[in-house]
């Protein structure tokens, strides 16, 4: 280049130019993501911690050189897709972490080409119409009148208590011991009182303890339920929690990031009954919902307390602006620049409506009772309960807690299978979330085989 000439500017994702900037870009990511899967070649890299992380320095190189690389979209994402945990895979089955839909995904790329920020309507003029719709309609769905959109169930829980204690002039939380930490975590960063901690034997709130504890304490509380807790997927006893929240007085709200998609489905909507009393709920649609994350939702009850969010900024809800019609979107979440997440989620109701989804919903859940089947009639093993949802703990039967743990690390480090684990009734449980929709019979038999044969290998 010439001294004078100008720099040729790299291509946008949107405008006129956009679509045809991206289609080889697309095919460079699609070869990539192939590549390091086949690279991979399992559910995670083999290797541990300092193998993977050897592998993206080398991969990364300087991180800002002086001179660009017109290769680094292809390194990385294959770097990424080689070193991922990969939750299509049947045998990726520790956590909460859906394999996304095509669909969902498709959706997600064009809100990135797109980019509009859903904090002032002149950013994103059709994205918060539709967003305004959407989460209406989930929070429908749920028995609720209103939802926000959020990155998660940290996210919605957090909002929950600060709701609360807007509308109550301060409020204390009452959780069960089972309930996610990011409860007592939200109390902490709120500035509210330590939580009131109720026992869960087995695992759920136990509505004698909350009767006894409702009935001493002064309000007003905040109680939290759980519909879907991380460890076991359970359910606590919806109805009896909002029975006593009413007799006491106290505040509803129920944590159903995981089991929240149950209400897909026909055949699983009623372990939710009495969702639809509490005053907020959480839901979380990159669990049983299939999505990219972020995914999350607070719905709520009395859409008035979302008032308690609203903020002035002249640029973005200047008062003759929304005096003349143009939506003020900042009351709508504590965050400034907002991906239109409900973009994906959206297309994914559409595309699969309730049928679909409740499919996927029955299907991952039959699989879970398979699978608590084998373990089951297996000499070999042990197995916590039948599942509620999805999630299935077990364990070799002659192992201590010391061996679960190590046979669970020994599989992450060869890259075999991704387990988790909890602790329930004192003893570590390795934990199979099945939300794999493609998952089979024998590719869960397939995981039993490879813990057996870990176990096996221990010295001693």
């Amino acid at each position: 280049m010439s001294a004078g000439e100008p720099m040729s500017l790299p291509p946008l994702a949107s405008g006129p130019g956009g679509p045809d900037a991206l289609r080889p870009l697309l095919d460079t990511v699609l070869d990539a993501l192939a590549a390091g899967r086949d690279e991979r070649g399992g559910p995670l890299p083999a290797g541990g911690p300092d193998a993977v992380a050897a592998r993206v320095a080398d991969a990364l190189g300087d991180v800002l050189p002086d001179t660009g690389d017109p290769d680094a979209l292809r390194t990385l994402v294959h770097a990424l897709a080689a070193g991922s945990a990969d939750p299509a895979d049947p045998l990726c089955a520790a956590h909460l972490h859906c394999p996304p839909l095509a669909v969902a995904t498709a959706a997600d790329l064009a809100a990135s080409a797109l980019n509009p920020s859903l904090d002032s309507w002149d950013q994103a003029p059709a994205a918060s119409a539709l967003e305004a719709v959407v989460t209406r309609t989930l929070a429908r769905t749920a028995g609720l009148a209103d939802a926000l959109v959020t990155t998660g169930g940290t996210e919605s829980n957090q909002l929950a208590l600060l709701l609360a204690r807007e509308a109550h002039g301060g409020v204390r939380l009452v959780c069960g011991a089972n309930a996610h930490h990011s409860l007592p975590r939200a109390a902490w960063l709120l500035g509210l009182p330590d939580p009131v901690v109720i026992p869960a034997p087995g695992g759920t709130l136990d509505p004698a303890a909350l009767h006894e504890t409702l009935t001493a304490l002064p309000g007003p509380l905040l109680v939290t339920a759980t519909a879907g807790t991380t460890d076991a997927g359970l359910i606590d006893p919806l109805p009896e929690i909002a029975g006593l929240c009413t007799a006491h007085g106290a505040r509803l709200h129920i944590d159903a990031a995981y089991g929240g998609g149950l209400l897909f489905s026909d055949r699983h909507r009623d372990k939710l009954a009495g969702l639809e009393t509490a005053h907020t709920v959480t839901l979380d649609l990159h669990k049983l919902g299939w999505q990219p994350v972020a995914a999350g939702l607070l719905a709520v009850a009395r859409p008035h307390e979302l008032t308690a969010l609203h903020q002035r900024a002249d640029y973005l809800n200047a008062d003759d602006d929304t005096e003349a019609g143009l939506p003020d979107l900042l009351g709508r979440s504590p965050r400034t620049s907002r991906r239109p997440d409900i973009l994906k989620t959206a297309v994914t109701l559409k595309a699969l409506g309730r049928s679909g989804l409740g499919t996927l919903v029955d299907q991952v859940c039959a699989r879970a009772r398979e699978f608590a089947g084998q373990i089951r009639e297996h000499p070999g093993f042990e197995l916590y309960d039948r599942p509620v949802i999805s999630t299935v703990l077990f364990r070799p039967a002659e192992a201590d807690d010391d061996a679960v743990a190590t046979v669970r690390r020994r599989l992450l480090h060869e890259g075999r299978a991704v387990l988790g684990r909890a602790r329930l009734d004192g003893r570590l449980w390795l934990k199979a979330t099945v939300l794999n929709p493609h998952t089979r019979p024998d590719d869960l038999t397939h995981l039993l085989k490879l813990v057996e044969l870990a176990e096996r290998s221990l010295p001693g």
